[in-house]
């Protein structure tokens, strides 16, 4: 990974973190391999303490997302200043500083929380949007096998079955469209302090740009997750914090390049 210079992790403006409008490039295809690579590299500087972090982040999500009702809102709502402070985590020990709990917490701190905290209440009201649009089209499908089967009728349940289908296509399109948005928003928000609606629009714009890597990209994390989940799932131990460390070095890569 190529050095950058010192970077203020504080929020203020430094020589990595300006208060602009970053326009993304287009990268290699290998770069897809490549931010795995560069994020295990991240990761093996400080393997223990990127665990911890991991853990906590992970504990912090489920224990929060078992809380009736608020659960879920809570989680969406913190979601991004947490992975803002990952950010920071990341570019503390690219830096060569020493990784600590508290940097898991860094997006809460100073200005930037109210940005980040927009990126979460944008995230809340994606999240419902998919919820709504998935559940109106599940329910008339079920509805469509109902009718046909109360009917005899092989080709109200097949037109039930496509509906199904679609709903499930639909619902997959919108969640993809969501993860293009969030993927580079947080941290255009922490180091170059964009404003969340701008972050969103850069993100899915780089994510357009750089389709055939994050295919790559996804098809790598598809394969990890499998064999991750095989020993208990234990091996999301490690594939969870290096999993977060792609979306610091993919940033790099589009938005810093050397």
């Amino acid at each position: 990974m190529d050095n950058q210079g010192p970077i203020d992790i504080s929020g203020r403006p430094g020589s990595g973190e300006s208060e602009s409008k970053p326009e993304p490039r287009t990268v290699a295809t290998d770069r897809g391999l490549g931010w795995w690579t560069d994020a295990w590299a991240l990761f093996m500087r400080n393997p223990v303490m990127w665990v911890v972090l991991g853990l906590i982040f992970i504990v912090a999500m489920m224990a929060v997302g078992m809380v009736p009702l608020l659960g879920g809102v809570v989680i969406a709502l913190v979601l991004p200043a947490l992975a803002g402070g990952w950010m920071l985590a990341a570019r503390k020990v690219q830096e060569g500083g020493a990784l600590e709990v508290g940097d898991l917490f860094l997006g809460f701190q100073g200005e930037r929380i109210g940005p980040l905290l927009v990126l979460g209440a944008l995230l809340l009201a994606a999240m419902v949007v998919i919820g709504l649009v998935a559940g109106v089209l599940g329910a008339g499908a079920a509805f469509g096998v109902m009718m046909g089967g109360a009917r005899h009728s092989a080709g109200g349940m097949m037109a039930g079955i496509g509906a199904g289908f679609a709903a499930l296509a639909v619902g997959f399109l919108l969640g993809a469209i969501v993860t293009m948005a969030f993927w580079f928003a947080p941290a255009l928000v922490v180091f170059r302090k964009t404003p969340p609606i701008d972050a969103l629009q850069l993100s899915v714009n780089a994510t357009l740009k750089n389709v055939v890597p994050f295919l790559l990209f996804s098809l790598i994390y598809i394969v990890a997750s499998i064999v991750a989940s095989i020993p208990f799932g234990l091996g999301w131990i490690v594939l969870a914090p290096v999993s977060l460390l792609t979306a610091f070095v993919s940033y790099r890569d589009v938005f810093e390049p050397s």
